[in-house]
């Protein structure tokens, strides 16, 4: 297991002033309107070509790493849909497998291919996994995991989502690679959004997040694992497909 707990401290004392700026892009005030309990949904595929992550086009494919093995896929129901569903799929030799399936949510008005801060719609693209960390302890992640209080939504958010961080991976948007999920670094600016994670559900939808069950997030807590290369692929079908 590895964790950053050594630098709690430093990290909760610059995440108090970040904070606001990372949480803004994930959750909100909105009470939750569905259930977050984890159903299997299966995706649907339009191709049998096992060396290509189905349903997603040339433009996105070939933005996958030749060496990645793991690939989350987030397929949105509609561009202005805040439903999802997330497929976790693996390649040994050649072939990609789906691994596992779960029902999500994305932003709440979406999605962009020009993602801005406040938008409350989730950026449409291919992004390296990195980081974890969360309120909860360490699962038994592979990647760098950082425990802090300071993931911890604030009260004043709607009690639905007061455990929306309790588990959480980065996804590298707009963000410093080998940092702390809820790091305030924004290297393309701040206009451009940023603090864009998978997290846990609370039933609806997100500012830019994708949001999972609890067990599907220690899943994949569990079995993400750097060493191969994992990335998310995300967008609403009709992007995807482009």
């Amino acid at each position: 297991m590895r964790s950053r707990g050594v630098r709690h401290a430093l990290v909760a004392m610059t995440a108090l002033g970040t904070l606001s700026t990372a949480l803004a892009a994930c959750g909100g005030t909105k009470a939750a309107t569905g259930s977050g309990a984890e159903a299997a949904r299966p995706a649907r595929t339009t191709t049998s070509d096992p060396t290509r992550i189905p349903d997603v086009g040339d433009r996105l494919q070939h933005r996958i790493p030749a060496d990645s093995r793991q690939v989350v896929a987030v397929y949105g129901d509609g561009r202005d849909s805040a439903d999802s569903t997330v497929v976790l799929y693996t390649k040994d030799g050649t072939a990609w497998e789906r691994a596992r399936s779960w029902p999500a949510h994305n932003g709440k008005k979406g999605w962009t291919t020009d993602h801005h801060e406040g938008d409350n719609r989730s950026p449409v693209g291919v992004f390296t996994l990195s980081d974890a960390g969360g309120v909860l302890e360490n699962p038994g992640a592979k990647l760098p995991y950082t425990r802090s209080a300071a993931f911890a939504a604030p009260r004043w958010w709607a009690s639905s989502h007061w455990h929306d961080f309790d588990y959480v991976i980065a996804i590298d948007y707009n963000r410093v690679k080998g940092t702390p999920p809820n790091d305030g670094a924004r290297p393309e600016g701040e206009e451009r959004g940023g603090g864009i994670w998978l997290h846990m559900d609370h039933g609806s939808g997100t500012s830019a997040c994708v949001s999972l069950s609890k067990s599907a997030m220690g899943y994949l807590l569990r079995t993400i694992d750097p060493g191969r290369h994992p990335v998310v692929v995300m967008g609403d079908r009709a992007d995807l497909k482009a």
